[in-house]
């Protein structure tokens, strides 16, 4: 019993070495995803565009996958992986007025896109007893993207940022030769920052002129909780199905919004600067956001030792989306952004091909549908639709304990036409948007994983 507690004593020690270093790097991640869920949580699963999920338990990525997982990996395991996530968001402008039937001026906003790294570590260690625990350290959810200060589009969205850190720790249970459990708890942080350009010229000019606009910041984050639950029914040693579930996590982000004007100078020239300043006094916001639930289903056969086929579907809970509303401690009417979303699910199917021992090339196709319903309800600050993956990856076996896996995928995203009117009282103080997005996204990743 005493050799048992000081196993799991120094197991629990590198735990902690690996959740501060995970913190370290994983503060600044963010990333712009479909809907804003980010699955990039494994090279070795990208490079099958994640079609083993719940099932291929590959290395300790398998703890947000599907904890359950972790009773078939051996001895201990320490993985550090790194996304770099390349999206592209050009829109093209079919025009914009405000609700003086006026026009809004400005370009198509730049490329939206913004490229981002995201981080993940992981840790597993199978006690030899039946029991497995681990601990991840991920961003499951995060968006980023960035227009100029002057587009068509400034008063529904600027800069628009979300960035996730979800702390996992995990534990699995062998009940048998063929059934194994898992389950986690999850303390995520949320941090966002949106920006967008408010048109006090309408209001005090009766025109849209960008020296005249109020930029606002908002910032603003919170601590969430959750939980994952998992299971792995095996055949036999060569076919295998998994099932994951993981919970809402809702945040009641609080922060505060800053004011400042654009051309201080020109409000002056018609006596407004000291009005404007008087009208949007800096203040605290606050807002609630719940995320959604999902559910995999995933199934994993060895064809023989070279060869193994996987796949899997997906669903996420997107219609917890319902609206982004920010209040504000002070005399200014909150702000409604209606969403809608719908549940959404991606299914996908891939391939590994190990033609020797230490090297293991991999395929994957997907189909990842869009929860957002219809071009009014998309917002040029989640520009998405859906979008079929292609990806491919290699793993190489560096020395008896270390692997080193390498993942790329290409996203084709349907055109995404936007249509904001003033059928929507929210959109009166924003204008009309009309247009259609050209969208794409590269992920180029590497892992490096080490067994002891």
């Amino acid at each position: 019993m005493a050799c048992f507690a000081r196993e799991v004593f120094l197991r629990l020690r590198v735990l902690r070495y690996v959740l501060l270093f995970g913190l370290l790097a994983a503060w600044s991640s963010s990333a712009f995803a479909a809907g804003f869920s980010i699955i990039e949580q494994s090279v070795s699963g990208l490079g099958t565009a994640f079609s083993g999920g719940a099932a291929a338990a590959e290395d300790a990525s398998t703890i947000f996958f599907n904890p359950a997982g972790m009773t078939l990996l051996e001895g201990q395991q320490v993985l550090a992986g790194m996304h770099v996530i390349v999206p592209s968001a050009k829109f093209d402008s079919d025009g914009a007025n405000n609700a003086l039937a006026g026009p809004i001026g400005g370009g198509n906003g730049g490329d939206g896109g913004v490229v981002k790294p995201v981080p993940n570590f992981f840790y597993a260690a199978n006690l030899g007893t039946g029991w497995s625990l681990g601990l991840g350290i991920c961003a499951p959810f995060g968006l980023s993207t960035e227009y100029d200060k002057d587009w068509v589009g400034r008063y529904h969205g600027v800069e628009s940022e979300v960035m996730t850190i979800n702390i996992n720790p995990s534990v699995a249970y062998r009940v048998n030769d063929n059934l194994s459990v898992g389950a986690g708890v999850s303390a995520q942080y949320m941090a966002a920052n949106l920006t967008s350009m408010v048109d006090f010229g309408l209001a005090t000019l009766g025109a849209s002129d960008p020296r005249s606009d109020i930029y606002a910041d908002m910032n603003a984050d919170d601590w969430g909780y959750g939980f994952n639950l998992g299971l792995l029914y095996e055949f036999d040693k060569n076919s295998r199905i998994g099932a994951a579930y993981r919970s809402r996590i809702t945040h009641k982000l609080k922060g505060d919004v800053d004011f400042s004007l654009q051309n201080q100078a020109y409000l002056a020239t018609f006596g407004l600067a000291g009005t404007a300043v008087a009208s949007f006094p800096d203040q605290d916001i606050s807002a609630d956001l719940t995320l959604p639930a999902s559910a995999s289903l995933s199934a994993y056969h060895q064809f023989s030792a070279e060869w193994a086929l996987m796949a899997d579907v997906t669903w996420t809970e997107w219609s917890s989306f319902e609206e982004l509303v920010i209040e504000f401690d002070g005399a200014l009417a909150d702000s409604v952004t209606t969403e809608n979303w719908e549940d959404n699910w991606r299914y996908s199917i891939g391939t590994t091909y190990a033609p020797s021992d230490r090297l293991k090339l991999r395929l994957g196709l997907a189909y990842d549908e869009s929860p957002i319903p219809s071009a009014r309800y998309r917002t040029p600050r989640i520009p998405g639709n859906d979008r079929f993956w292609t990806a491919f990856g290699v793993g190489y076996q560096i020395t008896r304990n270390m692997n080193l896996d390498f993942g790329y995928a290409h996203l084709f995203v349907k055109d995404a036409k936007i249509d904001k009117t003033l059928a929507d009282a929210e959109n009166l103080s924003r204008g009309t948007l009309q247009g259609e997005y050209d969208s794409s996204v590269d992920i180029a990743s590497l892992q490096l994983t080490y067994s002891f």
